[in-house]
């Protein structure tokens, strides 16, 4: 009973993060559509300027390509990030202890959190401060089930802070730290 708890848990916060997911993941999609489509044109453009021997212009539009290349995958690794987290929740959980890096899972985490909270209130909006231990490494534990209380820990902060601004008024800014 408590693992088909946790499991419905677990797919009732997805279902509430799909919207933020599909928001994030179609920002790094754009961007890598928006980088990838003049490609062809810059490399005839290039192919040209080598044939006419200009080399200053040949240099500058091969920076371009490869300042070009550098964001799609940028951009492509960040929307695999996301896909990545987002199976992961969809998944039933092994129960398996793995070693996992606390830095990055709670990061991960909090992002994933505040993504479903701008997609539930297009105005919400809130300082994250992190200041993450770099020695802190990697730890035993299910992953799966300490990302779930993650994923309610910065819920109830970002409930307070949005509860805290509507009695503050617009002088106090929302931080989670």
């Amino acid at each position: 009973a408590h693992n088909q708890f946790v499991q419905q848990e677990k797919m009732a916060i997805l279902g509430k993060l799909t919207a933020g997911i599909a928001h994030e993941i179609q920002s790094p999609l754009n961007f890598v559509n928006n980088f990838a489509e003049p490609g062809p044109e810059l490399i005839d453009k290039l192919s040209t300027e080598m044939r006419k021997g200009n080399l200053a212009e040949s240099l500058q539009i091969a920076t371009d390509l490869k300042n070009m290349f550098n964001n799609i995958v940028f951009h492509g690794k960040r929307a695999n990030a996301l896909v990545r987290m987002m199976s992961q929740h969809a998944m039933p959980g092994t129960g398996k202890k793995q070693m996992t890096g606390i830095n990055n899972l709670v990061d991960e985490y909090l992002r994933l959190a505040y993504q479903s909270m701008r997609s539930k209130d297009k105005t919400f909006n809130a300082m994250l401060q992190t200041d993450f231990d770099k020695n802190a490494g990697k730890i035993n534990i299910i992953s799966q089930e300490i990302g779930l209380v993650l994923l309610t820990l910065f819920n109830h902060a970002f409930n307070a802070v949005t509860e805290r601004l509507k009695q503050s008024g617009i002088h106090y800014e929302p931080t989670i730290s």
